[in-house]
């Protein structure tokens, strides 16, 4: 499948945002969302807007799998959680370098977790 995550890459290195879909940690539905992204050496980073207290955060911890959607190029990915302050932080700056802080700091409110994920 080289093809097909090549042209995820290539859309991930230039798009805004994504569609990640969840399943629901009570429904077990499939439940998507828009979200803004890093994408940078192979990892997707995710910043939850409501860190830990939003929702599809939340669904992940139950399920730690998620599709993305990157107009069209998708794959389905594992992710792994990151709590470390430091390498949090590492994602907030990464995210104002790409949105701008000001649209960081409209959107997001609370920075104690992150989501990547490797995209092979």
């Amino acid at each position: 499948m080289p093809k097909q995550n090549d042209a995820l890459k290539d859309r991930l290195s230039r798009y805004r945002q994504i569609k990640i879909t969840v399943t629901g940690r009570k429904s077990g539905c499939a439940i998507s969302n828009q979200v803004w992204f890093v994408f940078e050496d192979d990892k997707l980073l995710l910043l939850p807007v409501r860190g830990s207290d939003t929702q599809w955060y939340k669904n992940i911890l139950k399920k730690p799998v998620m599709q993305i959607d990157a107009r069209g190029a998708k794959a389905e990915v594992k992710v792994d959680r990151v709590t470390d302050a430091k390498k949090v932080s590492s994602v907030v700056e990464k995210f104002r370098a790409k949105y701008g802080a000001g649209d960081v700091k409209k959107y997001y409110s609370k920075f104690d977790v992150a989501v990547q994920a490797q995209i092979r």
